[in-house]
C-alpha cells in the first residue's frame, strides 16, 4: 500500500522567538526525498537519513509560523503527504509549569496513568504534548490533569506540557521539564 509520513516537532510546544525546535519527517520507505512544504510554497527538499528527515528551525522569528507538511517522493511522484503541523512563535513570558506522573515512570501494560501540569499562574489552560504526536491533549481544567485509564505500550515515549491564560491576552508559559514514561 501507499505509504504514510507522520510530521511532528521535537522538542514539541509554542516556540519563543529565538527558540528552536526541529520539524520531524518519518516514513516507512526509505529510497526517496522528502519535501517540506509552508502553506503551498516549497521551503526545502529534506536530508534524509534512513526514513526520517529533519528541517531545524533555529533562532526562530514570527516568519517561522505558519502550517507545514511534507511530501514523500521516489522518481519525482508523490507518494504521500503527511498531516498539517501548525507552528507558533510566540513571547513566552511565564514561568514554566511543573510535570509530574503518578503512580510514576514506569508502568505496566493495562494500568492507569495520571499526568499533572502544575502551572503557578492562575486560569490557565494546559496542554499535554507526546513528542512524534501532531496534537495535543488539552488537560482537564480544574487539576490540570490527564488521566490514561488503560496505558499501552504505545503510550510510552517523552510528554511535557505547556500552559496558556484563558484571558484575552493569551500568554504562554515556557515548557514544562520533559518526563519519559516507561510502558
Amino acid at each position: 500500500g501507499a505509504p504514510t509520513i507522520s510530521i511532528f516537532l521535537k522538542p514539541p510546544g509554542v516556540i519563543p522567538p529565538g527558540g528552536s525546535t526541529t520539524i520531524c519527517c518519518i516514513c516507512q520507505r526509505s529510497n526517496g526525498n522528502f519535501v517540506l512544504y509552508k502553506g503551498s510554497r516549497r521551503v526545502r527538499t529534506l536530508e534524509q537519513s534512513g526514513s526520517r528527515a529533519e528541517f531545524s528551525i533555529s533562532n526562530a522569528t514570527y516568519k517561522d509560523r505558519g502550517t507545514y507538511n511534507c511530501h514523500y517522493l521516489e522518481g519525482g511522484t508523490v507518494l504521500a503527504r503527511s498531516d498539517e503541523l501548525e507552528v507558533s512563535v510566540k513571547e513566552l513570558r511565564l514561568p514554566r509549569p511543573d510535570l509530574s506522573v503518578l503512580p510514576g515512570h514506569e508502568v505496566t501494560a493495562g494500568a492507569a496513568v495520571t499526568f499533572r501540569c502544575t502551572s503557578a499562574q492562575p486560569s490557565t489552560a494546559c496542554y499535554l504534548y507526546l513528542e512524534g504526536q501532531i496534537r495535543a491533549q488539552l488537560l482537564s481544567r480544574e487539576r490540570g490533569d490527564y488521566n490514561l485509564s488503560h496505558v499501552q505500550k504505545g503510550d510510552s515515549g517523552r510528554y511535557s506540557c505547556q500552559c496558556c491564560t484563558i484571558n484575552a491576552s493569551r500568554e504562554w508559559t515556557a515548557v514544562s521539564n520533559a518526563l519519559d514514561l516507561v510502558v
